[in-house]
């Protein structure tokens, strides 16, 4: 995958806090294609929810998932996606029709989690929400899979070395 090779789909998931957007937007740049923050796709009342302390249900996760899945689907020419995608449905829902869509799973423990969160201003998703994305987490099969308490740097070397290799068994 150089700039003049082919352009990835990928979606960097993982649960609040752990660098979807940081790791996201670096990696982005470091491929040369656009990047995507899931959240700027929230809707309203779903910012007020979980704003609110509330977890999203899949009924109000739905439309942010199809939407989500749109701009993907626009993207044949490369995107990267941050999106918590934390449960296998809701990845088989993004992934729909895009066999060439990849995943990069950005792990952290609870602390540097909750440290990243409680750091953090402006934005909607609150630290007492961070139990409920944890238990969601289903680890993804054939991922990349990055340790998030790694510099940004290094973390989005290993994916473009990884990227540039065949792809995992799915």
């Amino acid at each position: 995958m150089s700039p003049t090779g082919p352009r990835p789909r990928l979606l960097v998931m993982g649960p609040a806090g752990v660098g979807k957007t940081t790791v996201g937007t670096a990696l982005a740049a470091a491929l040369q294609v656009p990047f995507l923050d899931a959240d700027d796709l929230h809707s309203a009342a779903n910012r007020m929810r979980m704003r609110s302390g509330q977890p999203l249900d899949d009924a109000a996760r739905a439309p942010w998932l199809d939407a989500v899945h749109e701009r993907l689907r626009a993207a044949p020419h490369g995107l990267v996606v941050a999106c918590s995608a934390l449960r296998q449905r809701y990845r088989d829902r993004l992934g729909q029709q895009l066999p060439d869509l990849r995943y990069i799973h950005l792990r952290a423990d609870r602390a540097l989690l909750a440290a990243r969160l409680a750091a953090r201003t402006g934005h909607f998703f609150p630290l007492s929400l961070l139990d409920d994305q944890l238990q969601c987490l289903e680890p993804p099969r054939g991922a990349i899979e990055l340790d998030a308490s790694r510099p940004v740097a290094e973390l989005v070397a290993t994916a473009v070395a990884k990227l540039l290799g065949p792809p995992p068994p799915g």
